[in-house]
Order: C-alpha cells, then sequence, then structure tokens
C-alpha cells in the first residue's frame, strides 16, 4: 500500500484549513480547528514556514498565515518539503539500493514514479477544500450517526 507520511498528511490539512482562516492564525488555534496535537501543529508550521509555505509573525497578535495561495501550491510539493524527494523504492532516479543490479529492475520504477509525481504535482491544495456538496454529505452523516447512537442507548 502506498501511503502519506502523518506529518504530510497533517501539512496538507493544516495549509487547507489555514487557507480558510481569515489573516494570522496561532498554532493553538490551527490545533483546535484540525485536531492535530499543538506540538506536532507547531513542528509542522516550522518546516513550512522553512520552504516558504507559510510566513510567521511575532507578537502578540502573531501567528501564521500562508506565503501564497492554496492554488499555487501543490500536493507534490507539500509532501517533498515534509518527507523528502517523493520515490517509490530507492533505486529511483538512479540511486543504489540494497539488492543492487540483482533485481533486474533498476530504473524501471521511474515511469511509475514520475507519474505518481507528476499526478501530485497537478494537484493543487485549493482542490482539497472541502466541497460544499461533501460538507452537506458529511454534515448529514454525522446526524444519523448521533441518531443512531441515540436509539442505541435508549
Amino acid at each position: 500500500m502506498l501511503k502519506l507520511s502523518r506529518l504530510a498528511d497533517y501539512a496538507i490539512v493544516i495549509l487547507v484549513k489555514l487557507g480558510e482562516q481569515d489573516g494570522v492564525v496561532t498554532s493553538p488555534a490551527l490545533a483546535a480547528i484540525t485536531g492535530v496535537p499543538e506540538p506536532t501543529v507547531a513542528k509542522v508550521l516550522k518546516v513550512l514556514s522553512a520552504h516558504g509555505f507559510v510566513l510567521s509573525q511575532r507578537g502578540a497578535k502573531g501567528g501564521y498565515r500562508l506565503a501564497r495561495s492554496l492554488a499555487d501550491m501543490s500536493v507534490a510539493s507539500v509532501i517533498a518539503a515534509v518527507d523528502g524527494q517523493i520515490a517509490l523504492t530507492a533505486c529511483v532516479g538512479g540511486r543504489e539500493c540494497d539488492t543492487g543490479l540483482s533485481c533486474g529492475l533498476c530504473g524501471s520504477w521511474d515511469v511509475i514514479n514520475t507519474a505518481i509525481r507528476s499526478t501530485l504535482e497537478g494537484i493543487s491544495l485549493e482542490s482539497m477544500r472541502p466541497k460544499e456538496a461533501c460538507s452537506t454529505v458529511l454534515s448529514q452523516i454525522n446526524k444519523l450517526n448521533a441518531t443512531h447512537t441515540v436509539r442505541e442507548g435508549a
């Protein structure tokens, strides 16, 4: 299974939620909005700041804001900032791996890796924002779950 790291997932969630806020937002406020523990939010924001995704503002009215619009940030760029180069295997891009040339697939993974990276580069964080229809469906599911829980408890 291909899976994002937890920090890359959190970084995308934090950026999308930050993009929905007006003005500067503090790390504790982002933790409350996202449900991500505050120390983890602070760690992710530090990485995102170092890679130019967010700008930090010090002082009493300090916090974080986006450095550019969500439309100008790709999923691939966030993953690369948090986890490093997107690579399915150790030998992608001509790098050496533990099995060396004995597996016979050296370089074969490059096509797949390029396709995945290109796809992720084509997805902006703006497109990751919850859609109105999605929000409506989630709201309905939450209502059904609440009703179901009440009935079970009765």
